[in-house]
This record gives C-alpha cells, sequence and structure tokens, in this order.
C-alpha cells in the first residue's frame, strides 16, 4: 500500500494560503494546518500553556490563560533569543500532533499547511512536493493590513524575519500566483487537484 501522498502548502503572511488551502480542502484534499495546531496548544488549557509560562511568566498570558500573541510577537521580534526559546517548546508539539493527522487522515492527498516550511529546514523531509502560494510584497502588505490592523511597518518587518520571496520561489515544486482574482485562484487549485490525484494514485507516493 503506498503511502499518502503529502504536499507541503507555505507562502508569506499575506499571500493567501489559508484560503487557497480551503479551496482544496473543498475538492476533497484534507488539510492539516501547523498554524491552526499552535493555536489550540496556545488557547486555555492547550498543551503548551504550562511550559509558556514557565518559561516567560504571566504578562505573555492573557486574562482567559490563553497566550497573549500580540506580547509574545512584541517580545520575538525584540529578542530573537525568545523567539527560539518559544520555538523550542511549540515545534516539537506542533510536529508530533502534525504527524499523527496526517497519518490519520483519509483523503486523495493531504496538504501540510507550514506558513514557515522553508525557513523550518526539516519539514521538506516530510512532504512529496512544495507548494508555494505567491503574490507581490506589496500585495502583501496591503492585504495584512487592511485585515489585522496593523502599520505597514509592522508588516514588512514580520515580512523581514521570514523567507524572502526568491527563496520560497526557489524551494518550490509548484506555485499559485495569487495577484489575481479568486476565480484565476480557483482555476489553479483545480488544476492543481488533479496533478496531485494522479500523483497520488501513482506507484510511487513520495515520503511522509
Amino acid at each position: 500500500m503506498n503511502r499518502p501522498l503529502v504536499v507541503g502548502l507555505t507562502g508569506g503572511i499575506g499571500s493567501g494560503k489559508s484560503y487557497a488551502a480551503e479551496l482544496f480542502r473543498a475538492r476533497g484534499a484534507a488539510i492539516v494546518d501547523t498554524d491552526v495546531i499552535a493555536r489550540e496548544l496556545t488557547a486555555p488549557g492547550g498543551a503548551a500553556m504550562t511550559a509558556i509560562r514557565a518559561a516567560f511568566g504571566g504578562t505573555v498570558i492573557d486574562a482567559q490563560g490563553a497566550l497573549d500573541r500580540a506580547a509574545m510577537r512584541e517580545l520575538a521580534f525584540a529578542d530573537p533569543a525568545q523567539r527560539k526559546r518559544l520555538e523550542a517548546i511549540l515545534h516539537p508539539l506542533i510536529r508530533a500532533e502534525s504527524a499523527a493527522r496526517v497519518a490519520a487522515a483519509e483523503a486523495p492527498y493531504i496538504l501540510l499547511v507550514v506558513p514557515l516550511l522553508v525557513e523550518s529546514g526539516t519539514y521538506r523531509d516530510r512532504v512529496a512536493r512544495v507548494l508555494v502560494v505567491d503574490c507581490r510584497e506589496q500585495t502583501q502588505v496591503d492585504r495584512v493590513v487592511a485585515r489585522s490592523g496593523l502599520t505597514p511597518q509592522a508588516v514588512r518587518a514580520i515580512m523581514a524575519a521570514q523567507a524572502t520571496r526568491a527563496e520560497r520561489l526557489a524551494a518550490a515544486d509548484d506555485v499559485i500566483d495569487n495577484d489575481g482574482d479568486v476565480d484565476a485562484l480557483r482555476r489553479q487549485v483545480a488544476a492543481l487537484d488533479v496533478a496531485y490525484r494522479r500523483l497520488a494514485e501513482g506507484p510511487i507516493a513520495p515520503v511522509l
């Protein structure tokens, strides 16, 4: 029996990767989203919260007992060592949970959504292909400002901490151009859905 075809979906902040993933889900793909897992781990009572409180104290915990993402973001960007401490807590938990969900998925193929896939250097070993949702940097800024209220400068600071657009494209096996309208995005997703189903039916389904 073949192992499942796992496609790593990534893209910079504001690229539209989450919406693209939902279009794939609507076509029958299984979606395992590491951002969703991270939010579950850092919700009130989440599996990461005891270690986060021990490492950072109460200043990054909100009134409900969840991670205060804004406070943590400010701390992490001010001090890269603090970001690494948070990653050391979260990343092993995210990896274990995402692997379990991939193993349990029943679908023609699986999209493993990893915003920092290129940066991590390890997820590439767990996917058969890398799919990058791409758009112009100004498009990224405009989208994030519109949805979050962050300033353009704050958005660009986040982008500067991520892989560059060129680095993501260099790692890509497949690319979705998301500078166009929704219909253009849907057409690209439809074409890739056909391609991934064919790959998944082949004699060799690469690696998990």
